[in-house]
């Protein structure tokens, strides 16, 4: 039999739910992420000779066959899985069958689940070999040209060493993200046209997301920090000019979306980065996430003239007695000021809400709504709040409510932790009133109608998909039930 590949990996992104119900899940309609994490390490294991595949099993639910097939093609010597919480048993399910087709292949995970949980996924779940705790890139080029030998040594990796479980201690300092290649899109199947950006969040096609920081400079009680911690670092605005011009050329691309915390963060880099948009101008636009401590008026007057369609503001309750118990600097009034600066700039803005945070009641509830529904806002996303591994409201979670810990069903999309004062399906009335009072409110559906010209692709995604979208507005789930064929 032919020796495994040495210097070789698969890369999976797992889908986490079974493959048949994948047709059924509205969050795929509406919106279709890349694996970026995954491209950015397969183009720096590439760049250090070792052989990258990567299968994006949430883009192509089918791919479990071409899982096999690249593993008896490739026969890489490790197989690797980034997985978030909803995603990470369905990894260790693909592990498993990737043993079985390859005795001897080293499993690897990676991701957010994975450096906020470490030793204890080790010690639960056998069929992980290594985990790699916060960025990959280094961390697994070193595991990897080792041949999986001395792991324990190894900044930021988690091995067996006979039975005890060793973590090597976190890795020094991040990686300088200017010196890193651009991630390898070409080898995520049918990119750019198998991705999709949410609905209505663009003007043109094909366009794709991208990400120019790592990390978050604010600590807020429901983000997960397990990967980056507390450093954040972004690339320089002539590497950000590079990335798009490379992207437009290569792909074709017209719009991208910046899927970064904090894209503003640094105001002289913002500036840079629009001038070159405006002096060299690549015929593409964008959207990026802002906060309000760093954006004004003059700063989104020049992001529009480089190209800047959508803004989005994390708000995330419109209560400001609950937004000061979960994050820093929580001014409601310079929230709403920082949103009408972005409409007086032209600059669509996108709300991002949770519901369900503790401490959350009915009243503040009502609160973000009527401070939503007073405000210029186009679009917004209504998460329901979940406590991930990795966040600090996860440690002491259990004293502020009911929490369900089922991790595959932990997708932002279902109420598994109930906040004291409140029932599960009192949440779930609530949430469908707050978007069906949005979107019967004549400037919202007005915005609306406009796209019909300025995202004409969403119209028409929004058309085919019609049924789907109006099964979720009434069912309020993310994945359909079956129907039953008479």
């Amino acid at each position: 039999m032919t020796a495994l590949q040495r210097d070789s990996i698969l890369l999976i992104h797992p889908l986490g739910y079974r493959p048949e119900a994948a047709g059924r899940d509205i969050s795929r309609l509406a919106n279709l992420m890349p694996p970026l994490g995954l491209a950015s390490i397969a183009a720096y294991l590439e760049q250090r000779g070792i052989s990258a595949h990567i299968v994006d099993c949430f883009a192509h639910p089918d791919d479990q066959r071409v899982i096999r097939d690249t593993l008896r093609a490739v026969r890489p010597a490790f197989v690797g899985f980034s997985c978030t919480t909803s995603s990470f048993l369905d990894g260790v399910r693909l592990a498993a069958m990737a043993r079985s087709e390859l005795p001897g292949i080293r499993t690897v995970f990676g991701g957010p689940h994975v450096s906020a949980l470490r030793e204890r996924l080790l010690r639960d779940y056998p069929e992980i070999d290594f985990a790699v705790v916060g960025e990959g890139e280094e961390t697994l080029a070193e595991l990897i040209a080792a041949g999986g030998e001395g792991a324990e040594r190894i900044p930021g990796v988690v091995s067996r060493r006979g039975d005890e479980v060793v973590f090597a201690g976190h890795r020094g300092q991040g990686l300088e993200l200017d010196s890193l290649p651009f991630p390898a899109y070409e080898k995520l199947a049918g990119y750019p046209a198998a991705y999709r950006l949410p609905i209505f969040n663009y003007p043109s096609t094909p366009n794709t997301s991208c990400i120019s920081s790592r990390g978050c400079p604010y600590a807020c009680s429901y983000c997960d920090r397990s990967v980056f911690r507390r450093t954040f670092r972004y690339n320089s605005a002539e590497y950000l000019y590079a990335h798009l011009e490379y992207l437009r050329e290569r792909f074709g691309i017209r719009h991208v979306n910046f899927y970064d915390d904090q894209f503003t963060f640094n105001r002289q880099r913002v500036e840079d980065f629009c001038r070159r948009m405006v002096d060299r101008p690549l015929g593409m636009t964008f959207n990026c996430a802002v906060r309000a401590e760093h954006v004004d008026l003059e700063l989104l007057r020049q992001m529009k003239g480089a190209g800047c369609w959508m803004a989005s503001l994390g708000i995330e309750t419109g209560d400001p007695e609950l937004l000061a118990q979960h994050r820093q600097n929580a001014d409601l009034q310079m929230l709403a000021e920082k949103i009408r600066q972005i409409k007086q700039a032209g600059i669509r803005v996108k709300g991002l809400l949770m519901m369900g945070l503790p401490g959350e009641t009915e009243t503040s509830i009502r609160r973000s709504m009527e401070y939503v529904y007073s405000l210029p806002i186009d679009d917004f996303n209504l998460a329901k709040f979940t406590p991930f591994p990795g966040s600090p409201l996860y440690e002491k979670i259990h004293e502020l409510g009911s929490f369900d810990e089922d991790w595959e069903q932990m997708d932002c999309m279902q109420f598994r932790f109930v906040p004291h004062g409140m029932s599960r399906e009192r949440l779930e009335e609530l949430f469908t009133e707050f978007y069906k009072r949005h979107f019967q409110r004549p400037r919202v559906l007005a915005g609306y109608a406009a796209m019909l010209w300025r995202s004409p692709d969403s119209w028409k995604r929004f058309a085919l998909n019609l049924g789907d979208f109006l099964r979720f507005a009434r069912s309020n789930r993310r994945i359909a039930e079956e129907t039953p064929h008479g």
